[in-house]
């Protein structure tokens, strides 16, 4: 019976990001579970996993570790800013004229999207409806 616990516990922790799909929850979940096993075992690993899946996946979809990397990447391309006079927020849908999208590098693992300088800020679009995702701080 505990080894089943154990066995059930182990694939939810390690399904949780894939199903999620976000970078951040990846991240968060894996080291939420590796900060939790140091503490409590392998309850401590579901509780971890969990409490740092939920908390990574607030910081978007690229990682809180990686934010600083992107956004730097972002500003020594050089690309033009897109001057944009209303507020930038997640949902905001941008021009599909006007606006240059340019392919996130395969290391920052967002697939399917876009990003583009806008008011001087890096943002992840999706590049089907041109709604921002996120804001790259």
């Amino acid at each position: 019976m505990r080894m089943k616990l154990l066995a059930t516990i182990t694939i939810a922790v390690f399904a949780l990001p894939f199903a999620a799909g976000a970078q951040g929850v990846f991240g968060g979940a894996a080291e939420g579970a590796h900060e939790g096993d140091h503490a409590a075992g392998p309850v401590g690993v579901v509780v971890g996993g969990v409490a740092g899946a939920v908390n990574g996946g607030i910081t978007g979809l690229i990682g809180a570790d990686q934010r600083p990397r992107f956004r730097d990447y972002a500003r020594r391309e050089h690309h033009n800013s897109f001057a944009y006079d209303k507020a930038m927020a997640v949902g905001t849908e941008l021009p599909g004229e006007g606006v240059t999208y340019y392919e996130v590098p395969p290391e920052y693992g967002v697939q399917n999207y876009r990003y583009t300088i806008v008011n001087e800020r890096a943002v992840l679009v999706d590049p089907r409806n041109h709604r921002v995702i996120d804001v790259i701080e």
